[in-house]
């Protein structure tokens, strides 16, 4: 069931919310959270199959919030409120409200959100794209218990990671970090397999991808071992080589599905390891709602800290002998040359 709000307010939102309940047969609420999303009209669409997706294994309201820009300043000075309502099978497991904001309203989203937000249930908040700097002094941030960002969508992955970990509060998570959780558990059971000293670390993958920094960045923080970070192909994390001194274990994934796990003394063994989608990811994160320890370690590791891939040597250059060096002089040339000739003794001086 779907239902237009043209110039509404936050009060007739929640009026057609309980209406809409009431005509679809299903009064009562059974959502265990909020989730707001913040996006714009180009990313509304993915961000929204994504949420409800997720909502199967977390049934919630979401609140999806639109910043319309504004093309002239008399526009600019109007504010306006439209609400899209989507109760029963056109919302999944729960309740999506689609709100676009106009003008100044632009600016005071949070008052538009807060009156619609679940009573007495938590609140989560997710940038697919383009998140503020620091999530949590956000005004939208500062609603929710739980704030999601992607630095993947960031023009600079690393720089993001880097504004990430100067504005770090309690409750900030992005799903760069979840997208490394099954490479994580497995490195982990791999070294209890194996109880050996890591002596140094190669993560390899996409340039532009920040799970490998990440990725990176927990392994230096958790071994206290040098990590040096390289580029390939993709697609996303293509390998992990651990250097100890009985061989090397290394989780290699080529082709972004089937990894191989190689370990000194055993046999290798294909494992799954495929690539997740975004609504995956967003389930995982839903499932936690308290700060995440080791991410804020592993973030506040920092890039920078993080052994750069070492250049290839350039090839040494031949010294030039002199002219004169008869051992230099070879081939042909070497042939055909006149034999210079012997410099003549110096003449006496006679003797008085």
């Amino acid at each position: 069931m779907k239902i237009d709000l043209t110039e509404t307010t936050s009060s007739k939102i929640n009026a057609a919310l309980v209406q809409a309940r009431r005509d679809i047969g299903t009064p009562a609420i059974g959502m265990v959270l909020t989730l707001v999303i913040v996006t714009d009209e180009e990313n509304a669409y993915d961000a929204l199959k994504s949420a409800n997706d997720a909502a199967h294994e977390h049934p919630s309201r979401v609140i999806v919030v639109i910043k319309r820009v504004s093309r002239s300043p008399r526009s600019r000075r109007d504010a306006r409120l439209d609400a899209e309502v989507r109760v029963g099978a056109d919302a999944g497991s729960g309740e999506t409200v689609v709100l676009r904001l106009h003008g100044e309203l632009v600016n005071h989203a949070q008052s538009v959100v807060l009156p619609l937000l679940l009573p007495d249930a938590p609140v989560v908040v997710w940038w697919p794209d383009d998140a503020p700097p620091d999530v949590a002094r956000d005004p939208l941030g500062a609603l929710g218990q739980r704030r999601i960002s992607d630095t993947y969508a960031s023009e600079n992955p690393q720089d993001a990671l880097t504004q990430r970990a100067a504005a770090y509060a309690p409750g900030d998570t992005d799903l760069s970090w979840t997208r490394i959780t099954p490479w994580r558990s497995m490195l982990a059971a791999a070294l209890d397999q194996q109880p050996v000293k890591v002596t140094s670390v190669a993560v390899e993958g996409e340039a532009e991808n920040p799970s490998c920094e990440l990725l990176a960045m927990w392994l230096a923080d958790r071994l206290h071992v040098p990590v040096r970070r390289t580029s390939s192909a993709g697609p996303g994390l293509t390998s992990v080589r651990l250097e100890t001194k009985d061989g090397d274990i290394v989780l290699d994934r080529a082709d972004g599905s089937l990894a191989t796990l190689c370990m000194p003394g055993q046999p290798d063994r294909n494992v799954a390891l495929k690539r997740r989608d975004t609504a995956e990811l967003l389930a995982e994160e839903l499932r936690r709602l308290d700060p995440d320890n080791i991410f804020e370690a592993a973030l506040k590791f920092g890039v920078s800290k993080l052994a750069a891939e070492a250049p290839a040597p350039a090839p040494a250059k031949a010294k030039a002998a002199p002219a004169d060096s008869p051992e230099t002089v070879t081939g042909p040339k070497a042939d055909s040359a006149p034999a210079k000739p012997a410099a003549k003794p110096a003449k006496k001086a006679p003797a008085k």
